[in-house]
């Protein structure tokens, strides 16, 4: 389905007052029936994302980090079992995952003699039960398993769903029987930045003619569109893989599962 670029900015502007939690993603489902949830739900994420960037700082000071672990402890002496990071996360308006990072990289620093690295930070926050402290532990789960936007779930589940494009995209190439390399040849070939699929024989596509495809399982607004441009799709000019750009405009906004090669 086709989502115009007003559509996507009334959808981001209602994204402005909603806390990152599912009650608002089915309020906004409620809200905007016609868009799908994976389209929403990739909108939702952007856009927090966004705000996340915009606001990291703060929660990043020696002031701020402080509070926040005071008050954790605080609140798991009343009551262990309470959602207290979870609650926590959600009043100043940051990641649970986030938040959890935040405490556990606290926690460590007051029990280890050295500062923990970033790889046992990782380790832990995907495993929870890695963590010393059984309390911390069921803590960093709850936010690890209520963060739609952040947190190793949420990479595991991005993954899969870029794998799963990816091969939908393979299988539809071949029903079309179109000729195409993929990254695994074009790496054999000596590419080291590849797009998903160079196509052998360019073919035409709404008037624009497309040479190879980048596959991306999200939403393509304008300001991932510039990221990927300058981060990865200039490079494949650059190594001689024809890129074809014509003006800007709606097609960029097509759907959560986007062709690249089309702005």
């Amino acid at each position: 389905m086709i989502l115009t670029k007003a559509q996507y900015e009334e959808i981001a502007q209602c994204l402005v007052s909603v806390p990152p939690t599912r009650q608002s993603l089915r309020k906004l489902k409620q809200r905007f029936p016609s868009q799908s949830q994976a389209t929403l739900l990739s909108i939702f994420s952007q856009e927090y994302q966004k705000h996340i960037k915009r606001t990291h700082a703060k929660h990043h000071t020696p002031e701020a980090i402080e509070s926040y672990y005071q008050r954790y402890l605080s609140g798991v002496g009343k009551n262990g079992a309470a959602p207290v990071l979870l609650e926590l996360a959600n009043e100043v308006d940051y990641a649970p995952s986030l938040m959890a990072r935040i405490i556990l990289e606290r926690f460590l620093q007051g029990h280890e003699q050295t500062p923990p690295s970033k790889s046992v930070i990782n380790s832990m926050l995907r495993d929870p039960s890695q963590i010393p402290d059984g309390v911390l532990a069921n803590q960093v789960y709850q936010c690890i398993v209520n963060d739609c936007c952040y947190g190793p779930l949420v990479d595991c589940i991005k993954h899969a769903i870029g794998y799963e494009h990816e091969v939908l995209l393979r299988d539809l190439l071949l029903k079309k029987n179109l000729s195409f390399l993929d990254e695994d040849q074009l790496r054999a070939k000596g590419y080291d930045k590849t797009p998903d699929f160079i196509l052998q024989v360019p073919v035409a596509v709404e008037g624009h003619i497309i040479h190879w495809i980048e596959s991306k399982a999200s939403f393509g607004d304008e300001c991932s569109h510039h990221a990927y441009l300058h981060g990865q799709f200039w490079s494949y000019w650059n190594r001689s893989l024809t890129l074809h750009i014509p003006k800007p405009g709606l097609s960029g906004f097509a759907c959560e599962s986007h062709l690249k090669s089309k702005f």
